[in-house]
């Protein structure tokens, strides 16, 4: 599936380094270097609803992971993957009386004009569930076949679910449960049913086993396969992707400050259970977007439509720099004034003079690049060029700058 354009990234003097940023894994600062090439997966929408600010954040995060690499002199492998089957998706085309393929459809090309706008560096492969439907069975079959998934009646169909064994995939090893995100099970028992997961769910061998393949239902989307007709679950379609493009323990598995479970702790697990090896080096995630005092969210509907702003008349590099204002891990709420000072700092920078001090502007590129090596510190990064706005000798090299480095057109 083509992805969306990119934008230009000009070429700066010097080279920047690796940076590091914090691995939700083990809690800890890493640096995200390479000796190859940058291997970068962040999981991709549920089209319906898109493209809210909570998006726009994540992908802005990484974004801007990608850049400070390139920057470093890296090459990347960027990989984004499209849920475009799915329960939640399913449930509004219901309720909409829409054909689900028909709003999937929409609401990615949505996303993807929204994602130009904002100069969001595209994936180089930008994968729908529905194309990987024949591998995703495939590797159910290997894990059924290895003793690592297990079959449970259903009472609304003839075929059976799927599901993966935590317990046998753990004693294997290089995946335990609680690794990748490290919540107690307690935790874990209450997101699984907050975040899609069935842990009631009667035949299952652990309250947290997920489901690996769905079988087919009457009225359900499904597609023949030889472990039974059905579709994937959640999980799997991230874990073939990104190893059948990445290959194993590539450099950062990224997302939403809401992914690190059940999502990616059980992405990692069907991973290496299919691999022998970890799925990533370093686990990041995005901090979650509030507005009228809620996380932003489908569910509530409360959302702030990157669209609807950008058809309000607001310019995408005033929404860029209102989102970068925010570090990315934190939590943080969206107001109409973080949207009135970035335009107030966006014209400002559009104006900053030509000072007569010699290399100032290389000077800042300097600072600019140890503050986003250190966890991508946008609002640093942002302080810094303000404060050196009467300061600026060079603006073809400061426009440059805030192009390549944080994706602001001057």
């Amino acid at each position: 599936m083509p992805s969306w354009t990119a934008p230009r990234v000009p070429a700066l003097p010097g080279t920047g380094g690796a940076p590091r940023i914090l691995n939700t894994a083990t809690g800890t600062s890493a640096l995200a270097d390479t000796d190859g090439v940058a291997g970068l997966y962040v999981c991709g929408i549920t089209p319906y609803d898109a493209t809210h600010l909570g998006h726009a954040s994540t992908y802005l995060a990484f974004d801007t992971l990608q850049r400070v690499w390139l920057d470093a002199g890296y090459e990347v492998h960027y990989v984004q993957n499209v849920t475009d089957v799915d329960d939640p998706l399913l449930e509004r085309a219901t309720a909409t009386g829409v054909d689900w393929r028909a709003l999937a459809a929409d609401q990615i090309e949505l996303f993807r004009t929204d994602m130009a706008a904002l100069s969001i560096l595209p994936p180089r492969e930008y994968v729908p569930v529905t194309d990987t439907i024949d591998a995703v069975a495939s590797a159910v079959a290997e894990l059924l076949e290895a003793g690592l998934a297990y079959r449970v009646e259903t009472v609304d169909a003839e075929g059976e679910d799927i599901y993966f064994d935590v317990a046998a995939a753990a004693s294997k090893g290089p995946w335990t449960l609680g690794s990748v995100s490290g919540y107690t099970r307690e935790l874990m028992l209450t997101l699984s049913a907050e975040r899609g997961g069935d842990p009631e769910r009667p035949g299952k061998r652990d309250a947290l086993d997920p489901l690996l393949w769905r079988a087919e239902r009457p009225n359900d989307p499904s597609w023949p396969a030889a472990i039974g007709a059905g579709r994937p679950g959640w999980h799997i379609e991230c874990s073939v992707i990104a190893t059948g493009l990445l290959g194993e323990n590539f450099t950062v598995q990224a997302g939403g400050g809401d992914l690190p479970f059940p999502h990616h702790e059980f992405s990692a697990a069907h991973a290496s259970a299919l691999t022998g090896e970890p799925l990533a080096r370093i686990f990041s995630h995005a901090g979650l977007v509030a507005f009228e005092g809620e996380k932003m969210s489908k569910s509530l509907g409360n959302l702030v439509l990157v669209s609807k702003l950008r058809a309000a008349g607001t310019e995408p590099a005033a929404i860029r720099l209102a989102v970068l204002a925010h570090h990315y891990r934190s939590d943080w709420e969206w107001f109409d004034a973080d949207l009135s000072g970035a335009e107030r700092r966006l014209a400002s920078w559009r104006t900053a003079g030509t000072a007569p001090v010699a290399g100032s502007t290389l000077a800042l590129l300097d600072r600019v690049r140890v503050a986003l090596q250190d966890d991508l510190d946008t609002p640093a990064t942002l302080a810094a060029i303000d404060a050196a706005l009467a300061e600026i000798d060079d603006t073809e090299l400061f426009a440059d700058l805030v192009s390549a480095l944080l994706g602001i057109t001057l």
